[in-house]
């Protein structure tokens, strides 16, 4: 009986514990009132490199955060189960449900009269201990259902970390390409300068037209348009950054966190030399995507199995205390139940998870070939940029030397204003070509790790 007592004390102190974990999660949680607005933390983040960006992306992003609490809140589903479990079972100790009562009561001296009373009433206890025994592995099905529930929450926050990465990698990419493009923007913006110069020099000298004057400072206000294109293109991509670092617009502009870009390329991932097969017998066992739908999948087998216990008996104990003022009386039993007929609710629910679990295996074949599109696309994407990098080399080398040529021959008034202004489009052209390129590349290599899993390597 003290131990009974100790035990049902020690519940309570248990409850309350939680009850204050509760509140005290409930005024965390709880909105900022009107006109209290909190500092937040300044953010530094000049001169990271991708890794570094990437790390800190995924300790602050909210959507990291989430797909975490969903990992504890699978496995406090698990535990909830393991309270449910039988006595005979791996858990033993949680099969017990202890219950307690106290009231107080009166009752008439007649019952037709509600007047005339004792005056005096009684006192009323109950302890009560109540066993599961045995549930034909009823409760063992759900666990292990909700087992692969646990691996899916946490395959999927893996999930979300590569695609943390994936937006992360995106968005770095496109902020060095456009920040190199700035530069491609600047220097043709200079060769138009120094091109209007020399025209007006030449006109004052009486080597050239008005004409040609005119044409180069056109020339000169379109260079200085895509400059501002380019630059507001730069805006954009720290934006975009900013959002998939999980920074808000409160730590002020893209520069004040992440500092002045280089207008230089940067290579960043390391290339890959797989080919499809190779990353797609990679993928089949690594890719977050299809490990979830694998454990779906065995999840939903477990389901099954407990549809098919649910239409076995289950065997239950009981023991009880009572107290009456001034009787007091204890029992004991045994008790089994099995439903005879459910209007053919449970073989339903067996022929329903029967085609959950067929679903399920339908949906690991979704993600395969899902998956083997993406490495495919992301195959092709690496090789073509890998091609036309090398082309916009080559017509890079070309179209230097072709405007080198030009330019020598124009000063001479060999060639007309057209071709000099064609010969230094081509070469701007050019090496915006080389630059989207590469950046094309990097972009396809960050998206094959997030489709295979793997850990990404980094160059620096």
């Amino acid at each position: 009986m003290k131990k009974a007592v100790f035990a049902a004390v020690a519940l309570v102190f248990a409850g309350c514990a939680a009850v204050e974990r509760a509140r005290d999660a409930q005024k965390a949680a709880a909105p900022t009132g009107a006109g209290e607005v909190s500092s937040p933390r300044r953010v530094f983040l000049r001169g990271a490199t991708l890794q570094e960006l990437v790390a800190f992306a995924v300790t602050n992003r909210p959507s990291m955060a989430s797909a975490a609490l969903a990992v504890e809140d699978a496995r406090l589903a698990m535990k909830e189960i393991a309270a449910d479990s039988p006595l005979a079972s791996s858990t033993p100790w949680n099969a017990a449900g202890l219950s307690a009562s106290l009231g107080y009561s009166e009752t008439s001296k007649q019952s037709h009269s509600i007047e005339a009373k004792t005056g005096r009433g009684k006192l009323a206890g109950g302890l009560s201990l109540d066993l599961l025994v045995w549930d034909f592995g009823r409760n063992a099905a759900r666990a292990r259902a909700q087992a692969e529930n646990v691996v899916a929450a946490e395959l999927a926050l893996v999930e979300e970390g590569f695609s943390v990465f994936g937006e992360v990698a995106d968005a770095y990419f496109a902020l060095l390409r456009d920040d190199a493009l700035v530069e491609v923007a600047a220097t043709n913006l200079q060769q138009y300068a120094d091109h209007l110069a020399r025209a007006e020099d030449m006109l004052g000298a009486g080597e050239a037209r008005e004409l040609d004057v005119l044409k180069a400072r056109l020339d000169l206000a379109r260079a200085r348009e895509s400059l501002v294109a380019a630059s507001n293109d730069v805006a954009v991509a720290g934006a975009n950054l900013m959002s998939a670092l999980g920074i808000d617009a409160s730590q002020g502009g893209f520069e004040a966190v992440l500092g002045e870009r280089p207008g230089e390329m940067r290579a960043c991932l390391a290339p890959s030399s797989a080919d499809s097969e190779g990353e797609f017998a990679f993928a089949r066992t690594n890719s977050p995507a299809m490990q979830i739908a694998r454990a779906r999948l065995r999840a939903a087998s477990a389901q099954v199995d407990y549809a098919v216990a649910d239409m076995k008996p289950s065997v239950s104990a009981s023991l009880s205390l009572n107290w009456t003022d001034p009787l007091w009386y204890w029992r004991w039993g045994l008790s089994a139940a099995q439903s005879l007929f459910t209007g053919w609710r449970k073989e339903t629910a067996v022929d329903r998870a029967v085609v959950a679990m067929q679903r399920a295996e339908r949906e690991v074949e979704d993600s395969e070939k899902a998956v083997s599109r993406k490495i495919e696309v992301a195959l092709a994407e690496r090789d073509n940029a890998r091609e036309a990098l090398r082309t916009a080399e080559e017509s890079l080398a070309e179209a230097r030397e072709n405007l080198d040529a030009v330019t020598a021959q124009f000063e001479v008034g060999e060639i007309s204003r057209i071709e000099f202004s064609d010969a230094v489009s081509a070469c701007a052209e050019a090496r915006a070509g080389v630059v989207k390129a590469f950046y094309r590349g990097q972009s396809a290599e960050a998206a094959l790790v997030v489709i295979d899993g793997r850990d990404p390597e980094y160059l620096r």
